[in-house]
């Protein structure tokens, strides 16, 4: 599923290897990168258009290179993603994608998917994505494209609030996901699902990589 999007922000987790995703980063306008990820950046061939965070993870020759676009941050409230994010919104920018905010250590990666329902009330289109899929956040029902076969998984962080989703082989009926699991593992049967909810709903859909 491609998401049109005009700032890339690039975390400090697993960087990106697929073809795939390495031209969707190629074609972002602007790039917001967390400190600790400028590393890998430079190793991948890229250079962020602004870096954001604490500059704890950052090494002194990358602080004298890109003296001219360090943002330092010291808001120990918030990790360093949020603080790209809120750069972003500052900005100007309505649609971002972010890379690298998943792999690696397995809280981080659970905190900072469950921040993209945090982040989509300011964006008009805001993703995370990496070599294996790509999460979304909701909260209002809507239509989705998908290809037929995908393998999709719907979390929910207002578990109290009861979802239906249809065009899948498993749909799910006015029913809560009351863990994490419930949602998981589903199959799009043609190209696009629904997803409808209450009012004040939080979803997170994961869409997995044709080619996973």
């Amino acid at each position: 599923m491609k998401i049109p999007y005009n700032c890339l922000i690039v975390a400090d987790g697993l960087f990106p290897k697929s073809d795939a995703v390495l031209t969707c980063m190629r074609e972002a306008a602007y790039s917001i990168a967390c400190d600790g990820a400028v590393e890998k950046m430079a190793a991948a061939g890229f250079e962020p258009d602004l870096i954001v965070g604490d500059l704890d993870s950052l090494s002194e020759p990358f602080r004298i290179k890109y003296a001219d676009r360090i943002r330092r941050i010291g808001n120990q409230e918030n990790n360093d993603l949020t603080k790209a994010v809120m750069e972003a919104r500052e900005a100007g920018f309505e649609s971002v994608c972010i890379v690298g905010a998943t792999g690696l250590r397995e809280d981080h990666t659970l905190g900072n998917i469950s921040l993209l329902a945090d982040y989509a009330p300011h964006f008009r289109e805001i993703c995370m994505i990496s070599d294996f899929g790509c999460f979304i956040a909701f909260e209002r029902s809507c239509t989705l494209p998908c290809i037929a076969g995908q393998q999709i998984s719907v979390f929910s962080l207002t578990p109290e609030m009861p979802v239906t989703v249809s065009g899948l082989r498993w749909p799910i009926q006015n029913r809560p996901l009351l863990s994490w699991w419930e949602g998981t593992l589903n199959e799009a049967l043609t190209d696009h699902f629904m997803l409808e909810i209450l009012p004040g709903a939080r979803l997170i859909v994961y869409l997995a990589s044709p080619a996973v």
